[in-house]
């Protein structure tokens, strides 16, 4: 089924929804390969209005270009995504990424070519590799900031990250975060970080949301849960915030194993970006 509310052609989508079901290095919980389905159908009870926006999520013009199948060979899955979803952005449309393991961001950073990347995670992902792959979801940041060796073609990589919600990391990924690049805001802090955003000095940015940013009481159905995190209204808060700035939005790390808690957190934060992104291009114009 397409995401609830996604009705425009693709000729004349101003948001294009893809799904990427990629589920190779997931460390824990396998499942995310189930993501894109999951969100979508949970996602089909929200009402169409939005009263914060005053708009229609109907009216948005968001088109669901269904998903991208997934391969084991990451490297070229990810080159083949970052394809797809390149010709949205030549199209004038905002790509909207549904994974699938936090690996397909590094897609959708190469895709949009933003500035800085604002994550909601409760892991740093900065490792350079994990069990030997560079490719592996812990190490989506760190490519999203330092590009890969292993690529035949020169990527764009980001100036900055924002890590919302990190709680846990390695001793190299903290050593990592120390540099002037990265900024780390701890879930205590988030809200706080939320009120005094006041964008990104007229950069792009990207946001991507992993679902594993909530606390697993809020969202168990997520690979690597990692307790004392984010409430589902503190990401909502930043996400409305951010999402206005940015270039392209995704939300990632769901699985089939809880009863819909982390895709329907999931699919209402995508909506609540799209709808506050939309609200403000609307206003500038």
């Amino acid at each position: 089924m397409p995401f609830p509310g996604a009705v425009a052609d693709r000729e004349d989508a101003a948001y294009v929804l893809t799904g990427a079901p990629l589920d190779a290095t997931t460390t824990f919980q396998p499942g995310a390969r189930f993501g894109p389905e999951r969100v979508r159908r949970f996602a089909a009870t929200y009402d169409d209005y939005d009263r914060h926006t005053d708009s229609f999520f109907s009216d948005l013009r968001v088109h669901d270009a269904g998903d991208v199948p997934a391969w084991d060979a990451v490297d070229d899955y990810l080159d083949h995504l970052t394809a797809e979803l390149r010709a949205a952005v030549i199209d004038d449309a905002v790509p909207i990424l549904l994974g699938g393991e936090h690996t397909v961001t590094w897609a959708g950073v190469r895709a949009t070519d933003p500035d800085v990347l604002v994550t909601l995670d409760a892991h740093l992902d900065l490792r350079n590799a994990y069990d030997g792959n560079p490719l592996n979801h812990a190490c989506v940041v760190r490519r999203c900031l330092d590009g890969h060796a292993g690529d035949d073609a020169e990527y764009p990589t980001v100036d900055e990250v924002v890590v919302l919600g990190a709680r846990t990391g390695s001793p190299e990924e903290w050593e990592r975060a120390d540099a002037p690049d990265v900024t780390v805001v701890p879930p205590a802090d988030v809200a706080d970080w939320t009120a005094d955003f006041d964008g990104v000095d007229g950069r792009d940015a990207y946001l991507s949301v992993d679902v594993d940013g909530a606390d697993p009481g809020f969202a168990p159905g997520t690979g690597t849960m990692e307790p004392f995190g984010l409430a589902p209204r503190e990401m909502r808060d930043a996400v409305r915030t951010v999402a206005p700035h940015c270039v392209g939005v995704d939300a990632v790390e769901v699985n089939d194993r809880d009863d819909g808690q982390a895709a329907a957190l999931a699919g209402k934060l995508l909506r609540e970006a799209v709808y506050s992104h939309a609200a403000a291009r609307d206003d500038a114009d």
